[in-house]
Protein backbone atom coordinates (compact mmCIF):
# COMPACT_ATOMS: atom_id res chain seq x y z
CA UNK A 1 0.00 0.00 0.00
CA UNK A 2 2.83 2.15 1.17
CA UNK A 3 6.88 1.91 1.70
CA UNK A 4 8.89 3.10 3.99
CA UNK A 5 10.78 4.42 1.08
CA UNK A 6 7.50 6.24 -0.77
CA UNK A 7 6.61 7.22 3.00
CA UNK A 8 9.78 9.49 3.11
CA UNK A 9 10.10 10.26 -0.82
CA UNK A 10 6.58 11.84 -0.63
CA UNK A 11 7.37 14.05 2.45
CA UNK A 12 10.25 15.15 0.51
CA UNK A 13 8.03 16.08 -2.46
CA UNK A 14 6.03 18.29 0.05
CA UNK A 15 8.58 19.34 2.04
CA UNK A 16 6.62 18.19 5.24
CA UNK A 17 8.46 17.22 8.97
CA UNK A 18 7.64 14.21 10.05
CA UNK A 19 5.22 16.17 12.59
CA UNK A 20 3.62 17.71 9.44
CA UNK A 21 2.74 14.16 8.30
CA UNK A 22 1.72 13.15 11.45
CA UNK A 23 -0.86 16.05 12.27
CA UNK A 24 -1.99 15.49 9.07
CA UNK A 25 -2.96 12.24 8.69
CA UNK A 26 -3.50 12.47 12.38
CA UNK A 27 -1.38 9.78 13.91
CA UNK A 28 1.15 10.06 16.56
CA UNK A 29 4.77 11.13 15.33
CA UNK A 30 6.11 7.79 16.75
CA UNK A 31 3.93 5.55 14.09
CA UNK A 32 5.64 8.03 11.24
CA UNK A 33 9.35 7.34 12.74
CA UNK A 34 8.56 3.42 12.93
CA UNK A 35 6.42 3.68 9.56
CA UNK A 36 9.35 5.07 7.74
CA UNK A 37 12.24 2.94 9.49
CA UNK A 38 10.27 -0.37 8.57
CA UNK A 39 10.93 -1.50 12.28
CA UNK A 40 7.52 -2.47 12.68
CA UNK A 41 4.11 -3.60 10.52
CA UNK A 42 1.90 -0.96 10.69
CA UNK A 43 -1.95 -1.74 10.74
CA UNK A 44 -3.59 -1.60 6.82
CA UNK A 45 -5.76 1.57 8.76
CA UNK A 46 -2.86 3.42 9.58
CA UNK A 47 -1.23 3.37 5.99
CA UNK A 48 -4.69 4.44 4.78
CA UNK A 49 -4.88 7.28 6.77
CA UNK A 50 -1.32 8.40 5.58
CA UNK A 51 -1.58 7.93 1.90
CA UNK A 52 -4.85 9.68 2.47
CA UNK A 53 -2.94 12.46 3.74
CA UNK A 54 -0.63 12.59 0.79
CA UNK A 55 -3.01 11.96 -1.87
CA UNK A 56 -4.95 15.27 -0.13
CA UNK A 57 -1.68 17.32 -1.07
CA UNK A 58 -1.21 16.27 -4.20
CA UNK A 59 0.84 13.13 -4.15
CA UNK A 60 0.43 10.36 -6.58
CA UNK A 61 1.57 6.87 -6.00
CA UNK A 62 2.94 4.70 -8.61
CA UNK A 63 2.58 1.08 -8.09
CA UNK A 64 5.60 -1.24 -9.18
CA UNK A 65 5.31 -2.30 -12.66
CA UNK A 66 9.08 -3.17 -13.38
CA UNK A 67 10.59 0.34 -12.75
CA UNK A 68 10.01 0.05 -9.52
CA UNK A 69 7.42 1.88 -7.02
CA UNK A 70 7.53 5.32 -6.44
CA UNK A 71 5.92 8.73 -6.10
CA UNK A 72 4.57 12.06 -8.13
CA UNK A 73 3.03 15.28 -7.56
CA UNK A 74 -0.44 15.62 -9.40
CA UNK A 75 -0.28 18.28 -12.43
CA UNK A 76 -2.43 21.43 -11.11
CA UNK A 77 -5.90 22.14 -12.15
CA UNK A 78 -6.01 24.35 -14.74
Amino acid sequence: MISPMQCRAARGLLDWSQQMLADRAKVGIVTIRQLEAGTHEPRRATLQVVRSAFEEAGVEFIDENGGGAGVRLRKPAR
